[in-house]
């Protein structure tokens, strides 16, 4: 069933979306769709544990978090164990939601616990195997995902014209950030080389080529990553001519939130912090593969320039890549060239430069 009627008397809305902060990122102008057109209900995030301690005394359009066990999530094709999910799931029917959306995924999983909620009215995504929601669309995973939770608030009557991700900064965050990160007058570019799939990683040579070339402009290169990810900031800083400041697992997530907020761009592969970025206010060179770019490139570009490779067989091996899978971790971006990122890098600095 489709239809973008309002709902009337809503009083509590569940929202589940249990993944990373690039997920999350993705979902925000349709919580704020969902704001907007319900401001007195209260709504409940159905999310991990890293929701609530980043969402926690942030202003923004979710007022609660309940946390998913992870194995109760364990992506779509995975059946769920109604064990697992049935005491969070009784307690959450107890609180007699109105609205019941599902935000994470073809609704194999998915589905089956929002139907559990006992919410007045459900509804989501599913795949054609998928459990069926009262009102729902189709899941299909060439769509950008800022545009498919819109359609999925649309259902129930939340509509904007704003497509743009908004997320609000701290000053607890930018504390933080300035804390391992001081105030300085040169322009700040962070750097992120990290993405949680290595076929998505751009050589650390041509990071390394690229902050030089910024820092000789008198730029103050940052870079960052998460604690695993220390390998790859000290192979960018070991190749440097110029001195660059790592901090790769010296902020928490909202101590990023602030750096990224302070820059005055961020070039980073496709990744959470990536998105983060946008939705804190900095501008972006983003680093995509093909199909990526469909699902997951900002919507606008006055402060952003996704960089496309349209390589997609494995350099090791001739796979296809967008039908298959290999298991070999070669980088299928790094045709994207150095010349090219320099020039949207100047361009948005010549603009945007704090």
């Amino acid at each position: 069933m489709r239809t973008n009627r309002l709902v009337p008397d809503v009083q509590k809305i569940a929202v589940l979306r249990a993944n990373a902060i690039g997920d999350f990122i993705f979902t925000l102008p349709a919580l704020h769709a969902l704001r907007q057109a319900y401001p007195k209900a209260e709504i409940v995030l159905l999310g991990r544990e890293w929701h609530q301690k980043f969402l926690a005394n942030r202003p923004g359009p979710v007022d609660r978090v309940v946390a998913i066990p992870y194995e109760a999530m364990d992506g779509e094709a995975k059946i769920v164990d109604p064990a697992i999910m049935q005491p969070i799931t009784e307690r959450l029917a107890g609180e007699k939601f109105d609205l019941a959306l599902q935000l994470h995924g073809g609704g194999g999983n998915s589905n089956l616990i929002i139907n559990r909620l006992e919410a007045r009215l459900t509804a989501g995504m599913r795949t054609p195997e998928a459990p069926p929601l009262d009102r729902w669309i189709p899941y299909v995973y060439f769509q950008s995902e800022y545009l498919r939770y819109l359609e999925v608030v649309a259902l129930v009557g939340a509509t904007t014209s704003e497509l743009e991700p908004h997320l609000a900064v701290t000053t607890e965050d930018l504390n933080e950030s300035c804390r391992v990160v001081p105030e300085s007058k040169a322009p700040l570019v962070v750097f992120h080389p990290g993405a949680s799939v290595p076929n998505r990683r751009w050589p650390a040579a041509r990071f390394a080529a690229v902050a030089d070339a910024l820092a000789e402009a008198g730029c103050q290169v940052v870079i960052s990553g998460a604690g695993n990810e220390n390998l790859l900031s000290e192979e960018i800083i070991a190749t440097m001519r110029q001195p660059a400041l790592d901090v790769c697992g010296k902020l928490s997530l909202g101590g990023l939130a602030g750096l990224l907020s302070r820059s005055a761009l961020v070039i980073s592969n496709d990744s959470g912090p990536l998105h983060l970025a946008g939705a804190v206010g900095a501008a972006t060179v983003g680093l995509y593969w093909a199909i990526n770019v469909i699902t997951a490139a900002p919507p606008y570009r006055e402060r952003h320039r996704p960089l496309i490779s349209w390589q997609t067989r494995c350099p090791t091996c001739g796979t296809d890549c967008i039908h298959s899978k290999c298991g070999h971790d070669s980088s299928l971006i790094e045709e994207i060239e150095v010349a090219e990122v320099l020039t949207a890098a100047h361009e948005l600095l010549s603009q945007y430069s704090k």
